[in-house]
């Protein structure tokens, strides 16, 4: 079987279950698929169905009868739950340690040097959910230009502002003045600029959100892809993620139809090598709000568009969905969980069936990139290229 595209989308806090040490993160009998189908009845995903989704964990709606589909579920060997560390991982980085968290606020050491930067005072400084923090803080940073700074149970720093106040090219630049003081042993995973709007008592956030990440600390797959020729393109907040470092072209859609619709389109050129996808509502606004129901709509859409789109895929293509942590919507907690997440495979030159195990590590799927683009062996993770090339060449 000769790869020419590899589409990789990532349903952004989509788990199916949670791994052995999730009780080291306070996440034990978390699973964001199965809980969510039974707080809304059951889902409806024929095409997940028909990959093996319902093999993967128990999902109300989706059977685990069903004898087709390439599927497996990846474990994260990194510590942590983050966006950063499992897109890192799938990309072939292995974290040792998981990114500082800062629960009880930042230290005066950090917010001194950003205060003395950036030429604003700062409010909030505390753990919070977005859109609560500005309901409590928006009017005070409308009276007094003070910027809002929060973090959550995830290793960001968040700056929320008002439009009319401090324009996006303002905010974009009091982020980057965090991220240069955010390094070492303060250094988050993400600094994430939280534009909004409105009136006090109807404030909403708006689109200009940006990621501003570490840049990986070792070459990924996408350095290896680039370097060898290939196309890399990112969609969504892949830019942001990876700090632009092994990407050849970009496209930062803003929700998840934005980004299928640019699939969409993706599908019909001609290039050789890698898309890597984020599909972000799920996390961003359901899973982070404890939306089940809209966590389940998102589901649907996307199975949707699978139903649609898979028969588009050409010869030497292969379409995996996977997730970056899970996010189950149904527990107390509005953060990420410690979930393993879903592997499925979907493309024409496929076995019709092929059951891919466990996964060790997300970074298996940087070891099957490489192995398919023929860019040599990738030092961690264990390629299942050659499973799917055996499985093909079983006689009927």
């Amino acid at each position: 079987m000769e790869i020419q595209r590899v589409f990789l989308v990532v349903l952004d806090g989509v788990g199916v279950g949670e791994l052995p040490d999730a009780g080291l993160y306070g996440d034990q009998g978390s699973n964001t698929l199965g809980h969510t189908a039974q707080a809304v009845g059951g889902l409806y995903l024929p095409n997940l169905e028909r990959a093996g989704l319902g093999r993967l964990t128990t999902i109300p709606g989706v059977s685990a009868a069903v004898k087709t589909g390439v599927y497996g579920k990846l474990a994260e060997r990194s510590a942590g739950k983050d966006t950063t560390t499992g897109h890192w991982e799938m990309a072939g980085i292995i974290l040792p340690k998981p990114f500082p968290v800062f629960p009880e606020g930042f230290p005066a050491s950090i917010l001194d040097e950003f205060i003395r930067l950036t030429g604003r005072p700062v409010i909030g400084n505390k753990a919070a959910s977005g859109t609560a923090i500005i309901a409590e803080l928006g009017a005070e940073h409308l009276r007094t230009g003070a910027l809002i700074v929060y973090t959550s149970a995830d290793s960001v720093f968040q700056i929320a502002a008002h439009e009319e106040l401090v324009p996006l090219d303002e905010l974009y630049r009091d982020c980057e003045i965090a991220r240069g003081i955010l390094q070492g042993d303060s250094g988050v995973g993400r600094v994430i600029a939280r534009p909004f709007r409105g009136e006090p008592g109807a404030f909403y956030r708006t689109a200009g959100r940006k990621d501003f990440s570490l840049k990986p600390i070792a070459p990924t797959v996408l350095d290896r892809l680039k370097e060898n020729g290939f196309t890399v393109f990112g969609v969504g907040k892949l830019e942001d993620i990876f700090s632009w470092q092994g990407l050849t072209d970009s496209n930062h859609t803003h929700n998840n139809q934005e980004t299928l619709a640019f699939l969409s389109e993706l599908l019909e050129r001609d290039f050789k090598g890698l898309v890597f996808a984020n599909c972000i509502d799920f996390d961003m606004l359901y899973g982070h709000r404890n939306d089940p129901n809209g966590f389940a709509k998102a589901l649907t859409e996307v199975d949707a568009w699978l139903g649609a789109h898979v028969p588009r895929l050409r010869r030497g293509d292969v379409l995996i969905i996977t997730g970056d942590h899970g996010g189950d919507p149904t527990t107390p907690s509005t953060d990420h969980s410690r979930e393993y997440t879903p592997l499925l495979l979907f493309g024409p030159d496929l076995p019709e069936t092929l059951a891919l195990g466990t996964r060790a590590t997300f970074a298996d799927i940087a070891a099957t990139i490489c192995q398919w683009f023929g860019v040599g062996p990738w030092p961690v993770g264990e390629e299942f290229a050659s499973l799917i090339q055996n499985a093909l060449a079983k006689p009927e």
